[in-house]
């Protein structure tokens, strides 16, 4: 199976012009204790008077490329969009943590607050759960596909993406199909799973976002560092963000993962950063910096395409 996803990833997708990596920095509370993350909110990721406030509307599907599986996902709307201009989107994994407001992350606040001050596009949001086996028996045990479905270093996850996901999102909205007008965002395993979406189809997603991301060997993603070495650059932007308490077990150790990913993107001279704080495997540093972070990676974001 490893040998198997590597043949897979290493598709060369054509040179982009130069652009310029980020050096490692610190961004962090000074002396903490072990995983004491005294990570606070800013002003832009609590609600403020005056600004308008998107739609979230729920859903749930079934999916036929993990078969078997059904999964809970949500859609923020802006109040800007128009209905007549296509909207950048952005995909969420482990949906619900995103979504939240009372949470780490508080997207729905945040992309208000930033759409309002157009410190990012105008943006539909689009978060989703991972997938789960309904028990067969009444007194049976629901099975989780999390782990597949983000840890496995192939493109079927992308393929959910753009055969089941996408379409749903389109019956409803206008959105953008350039990959400057998309990107996509996860935690944890959720994180290697953004960065493989857009690995495996730069032509889908062109910014990833990933917290305290697994790149370790839970199922053969730490080969990352070393096939970026070796694999003609692409063009994504890439914000990775972890902490020296992250975690460090039989599949690797995180905050060295983080560290080897960093590393690579900055000798292949891709457009990346990479904060590294004092942490452990949360939300915490990750949601306090989400607003300079959507700053960071949708900067400089060009118009849609003429048709």
């Amino acid at each position: 199976m490893r040998g198997f996803c590597l043949g897979l990833l290493i598709v060369s997708t054509g040179f982009v012009n130069p652009i310029t990596a980020q050096e490692i920095r610190k961004d962090a509370p000074k002396s903490p204790k072990k995983n004491n993350e005294d990570y606070k909110h800013g002003p832009d990721s609590l609600v403020q008077p005056g600004v308008p406030q998107g739609k979230v509307t729920q859903y749930k599907m079934e999916s036929k490329v993990f078969p078997g599986t059904v999964r809970n996902y949500a859609i923020y709307v802006p109040e800007q969009y128009d209905g007549k201009t296509p909207a950048c989107v952005m995909v969420f994994q482990d949906g619900n943590a995103y979504l939240n407001t009372k949470g780490d992350f508080r997207v729905p606040v945040v992309f208000d607050n930033l759409i309002h001050k157009k410190e990012m596009p105008v943006t539909i949001a689009l978060f989703i759960d991972p997938g789960v086996v309904p028990a067969k028996e009444p007194k049976g045990r629901s099975r989780e596909n999390r782990s597949f479905e983000y840890d496995t270093p192939s493109p079927q996850y992308s393929e959910f993406l753009e055969m089941e996901m996408f379409p749903l999102l389109e019956e409803k909205y206008k959105i953008r199909h350039d990959a400057a007008g998309r990107a996509i965002c996860g935690i944890s395993s959720g994180g290697i799973c953004a960065f493989t979406a857009a690995w495996v189809r730069p032509d889908m997603f062109g910014k990833v976002l990933s917290h305290v991301g697994s790149f370790t060997n839970i199922r053969g993603g730490d080969i990352y560092p070393s096939l970026i070495r070796k694999t003609e650059r692409k063009p994504i932007r890439v914000f990775l963000q972890d902490g020296e308490n992250d975690l460090d077990n039989l599949f690797g150790s995180w905050p060295l993962a983080n560290k080897s990913m960093a590393a690579a993107l900055k000798y292949m001279n891709y457009d990346y950063q990479f904060v590294f704080g004092t942490g452990g495997h949360s939300g915490r540093h990750g949601g306090a910096i989400l607003p300079e972070s959507l700053k960071w990676l949708w900067r400089d974001t060009p118009p849609a395409p003429a048709k």
